[in-house]
């Protein structure tokens, strides 16, 4: 937890308590259906809810914004930042029913309001998003496809609406493509060795008037 409070200093009581009780939730979840590995429960704080938070370091989420994870896995990155920005609503989506099961149990324990789940692929939904986080599912040309059409054309931040995607290593061939995509590079937020080659990758979806 204190790697939380080290970068995150105006943290409510409620978010507090929260952010405490992710360790225990997910240590007995992961008992009975394996969602994060084994070494990585041990640091779930700098791994994986740290590693989530660094979508917040790049943008603040404004109240009422819709904000979608795709392939959330155990609940990642869609849960630290459903607890970071309470009055944001979270749709976190994954295709395999145990991953979601888990998530609806974190979520039920911690006693989130602002998050919903779907076991569904993307492309089954029909709803729009300000912005789509995920945690480096697929390449990036096959996650803008999966995507596609998912995204809200009203504006309401300053970051142009569209996929917040964090990733790792050389992203330069990945993001041929992506000339507009911006590269926020997490060691310049966060000093643990962990996050050397860990980036978010900003693309910002462009509409035909």
């Amino acid at each position: 937890m204190d790697i939380i409070h080290k970068y995150f200093t105006n943290l409510t009581p409620t978010q507090i308590a929260q952010f405490a009780q992710l360790q225990s939730l997910y240590k007995d979840w992961n008992l009975k259906i394996n969602v994060v590995s084994r070494k990585d429960i041990d640091e779930l704080y700098l791994r994986h809810v740290l590693h989530s938070l660094g979508i917040a370091k790049v943008i603040n989420f404004k109240p009422g914004a819709k904000i979608l994870d795709v392939g959330t896995g155990g609940g990642f990155p869609g849960v630290p930042l459903a607890i970071l920005f309470p009055e944001v609503q979270f749709h976190l989506v994954d295709s395999i029913g145990k991953k979601i099961k888990v998530v609806n149990e974190v979520v039920e324990g911690l006693g989130l309001e602002n998050v919903k789940t779907s076991n569904c692929r993307v492309e089954e939904l029909k709803d729009t998003y300000d912005f789509i986080v995920s945690r480096a599912v697929a390449q990036m040309e096959t996650f803008v496809g999966w995507t596609k059409g998912r995204i809200a054309k009203k504006q309401n931040h300053e970051l142009k609406n569209g996929i917040l995607y964090l990733k790792g290593g050389d992203l330069s061939e990945e993001l041929k493509l992506y000339t507009s995509a911006t590269i926020y590079n997490l060691p310049d937020y966060f000093d643990e060795d962990f996050f050397e080659t860990k980036k978010v990758v900003h693309l910002g979806m462009k509409y035909k008037s």
